[in-house]
């Protein structure tokens, strides 16, 4: 049994059968169903690569995750707190319970704090609803602290591609981290390591039959 991500294969998800190049795919986990396995690619992925990759993220630093409660931030949450992170994560009201359940040792509702004037600072903030100005984030931020947009608006997304460089060049603080598009088999191989030892579980809010 395998999963993996087809986007890039073309069309044909919904087909009985499809090919798929052997390096868009890897085992699937025996812990796993098939609808958890089908949350992983792309949601987890881009958490990975942005926490990772651009993010740079390390053993106890202080790491902030606003949109914990989305398909990015549920990932986001569980993979930096593998990384041995102290995790903050941002979300509404009804997701706080939630967003602790799956491991945030603080959670903020952004429709009662913000987490932007409060005085805390972080070592890195994963913004997978970037939907704050990017002068907002860069106040939350430590004076080594990285940035790094994950998803959210389209003005948010022009300010990391072009301000956030700019900004950069002006103080020590990393701002123009953008993650990119893309499934890569050695990031899912990496992730199948964490969801067989229980340390990453898709949360899945709920299921349809096929016929829905």
């Amino acid at each position: 049994e395998v999963f993996g991500d087809i986007g890039a294969c073309g069309f044909g998800a919904f087909a009985e059968y499809v090919s798929v190049p052997e390096n868009a795919l890897v085992l699937k986990p025996a812990n796993m169903t098939f609808e958890e396995a089908a949350a992983v690619p792309q949601a987890a992925v881009v958490a990975l690569q942005g926490l990772r990759d651009k993010g740079q993220i390390q053993h106890g630093q202080k790491v902030l995750i606003n949109g914990a409660s989305g398909g990015i931030g549920t990932f986001a949450v569980q993979i930096a707190k593998s990384f041995g992170a102290e995790v903050t994560g941002v979300c509404s009201t009804k997701n706080l319970d939630m967003v602790r359940s799956i491991g945030a040792d603080q959670v903020i509702d952004y429709t009662r704090e913000d987490f932007t004037k409060d005085g805390q600072r972080y070592d890195l903030i994963l913004a997978t609803a970037g939907y704050r100005s990017i002068f907002d984030y860069k106040r939350a931020l430590s004076p080594k602290g990285i940035y790094v947009w994950a998803g959210g608006s389209m003005a948010g997304l022009f300010q990391a591609v072009f301000l956030g460089p700019l900004i950069s060049m002006t103080g020590s603080k990393k701002m123009g981290n953008v993650v990119p598009a893309g499934t890569i088999q050695k990031d899912l191989t990496f992730l199948v390591d964490l969801l067989e030892a229980g340390k990453v579980v898709p949360v899945i809010d709920r299921r349809y039959p096929l016929g829905e």
